[in-house]
């Protein structure tokens, strides 16, 4: 029987899987220009090293391992959220994706603050 703890771990990795899905079809799907590649590969490294960096913590060796990728993706997430921005105000992008991508970059960056204070011991 799987407890909440292994299933919410189980459902947020397939959730960050589903975000760089489609993240890397929004970035696809870019007009092609000098800015949107720059800031486009930017952005494809940054938010699938959200993912990777999760996926990594799986394997940390000590708690101050797995801390620190999380970290690591936590900074990822809010790297994304400025190129994702960027797009937005240029007007470079399809905006409802982009909304969308945004939202759910939030919430995932949320989680993963939230995950970090946990582990440290300093959420009440």
């Amino acid at each position: 029987m799987e407890n909440d703890k292994e299933k919410f771990k189980k459902e947020f990795k397939k959730r960050l899987y589903n975000f760089v899905l489609r993240l890397i079809n929004y970035i696809n799907k870019l007009t092609r220009s000098q800015s949107n590649d720059v800031i486009g590969k930017q952005l494809l490294r940054s938010g699938t090293s959200i993912l990777a960096n999760f996926i990594e913590a799986n394997s940390a060796s000590s708690k101050k391992d797995f801390i620190n990728f999380f970290n690591h993706s936590l900074k990822s997430a809010n790297e994304s959220k400025v190129w994702l921005t960027l797009f937005r105000d240029t007007n470079n992008s399809g905006k409802e994706e982009n909304e969308f991508l945004i939202n759910e970059l939030c919430e995932i960056a949320n989680i993963l603050a939230s995950s970090i204070l946990t582990l440290k011991g300093k959420k009440k």
